[in-house]
């Protein structure tokens, strides 16, 4: 005779209330594959094709270049849930509970300030200096085109044809509330993060800081071995 399975008295750690975001920049990582679909291309073709030392240089080159390809573009992520921000930059990882932030910046950059003094950049999260632009010139356009419309609209006026009410485009939508670039949204919902957690219990705790021996390391074999190579040429 069996006995019934009997569940763990031990309480069970709640949900979390957000999941881990993964933030990353779609335009560095179409450049990444792109730029490795060439190496490959052109160092692969090298070293099956060349002869004496072509094919040995091609491959050094390909070590060094390969993992700094992806280091700066595949690499790069940001991951954010309610208890810490998880930055993968192209040589470190570094962890933040949410109680050690002290600032998250936008400038030039954006950057994480952390309360020991310390600053790290995001860079999964570039500064796109023309996509704010854009959004500054959508976001008048948008305003001008809600403020007309209501006073066309209370003044009675109604446009025929292709215009719609408001002096609008028939099917023209305009957006409500204020236009962002894609990297000053992301950091919007990464500051709203902080604020609603950084007093939490579960969100304090200490920085920690590891470096990516596994791109350094191939890296530095591959310059190693192109210096080598070049030397005794």
């Amino acid at each position: 005779m069996t006995t019934p399975d009997h569940e763990s008295a031990a309480p069970k750690p709640p949900a979390s209330e957000y999941k881990d975001r993964a933030y990353r920049s779609s335009g560095g990582i179409a450049g990444g594959v792109l730029l490795l679909a060439i190496a490959g291309w052109l160092g692969i073709d090298a070293i099956v094709s060349g002869h004496g030392r072509t094919p040995w240089l091609a491959l050094a080159t390909l070590i060094l270049v390969v993992p700094l390809i992806v280091a700066f573009t595949l690499r790069p992520a940001v991951h954010a849930n309610e208890e810490r921000l998880r930055i993968r930059n192209p040589f470190r990882i570094v962890v933040v509970p949410w109680g050690e932030v002290v600032l998250l910046r936008s400038g030039y950059s954006n950057e994480v300030v952390v309360k020991a003094g310390g600053k790290y950049q995001l860079w999964a999260v570039p500064v796109s200096l023309r996509a704010r632009k854009k959004a500054a010139r959508q976001e008048a356009r948008g305003t001008m085109d809600r403020s007309g419309g209501a006073s066309r609209v209370a003044a009675g006026g109604r446009l025929s044809g292709v215009f719609g009410r408001g002096g609008l485009p028939t099917g023209a939508t305009v957006p409500e509330g204020p236009v962002r670039a894609e990297s000053d949204k992301v950091m919007d919902d990464l500051r709203a993060l902080l604020e609603a957690h950084e007093q939490v219990e579960t969100a304090q705790g200490e920085v920690t800081v590891r470096w990516a021996y596994e791109i350094a390391g191939p890296a530095l074999a591959g310059a190693v071995l192109l210096a080598i190579l070049v030397a005794t040429g």
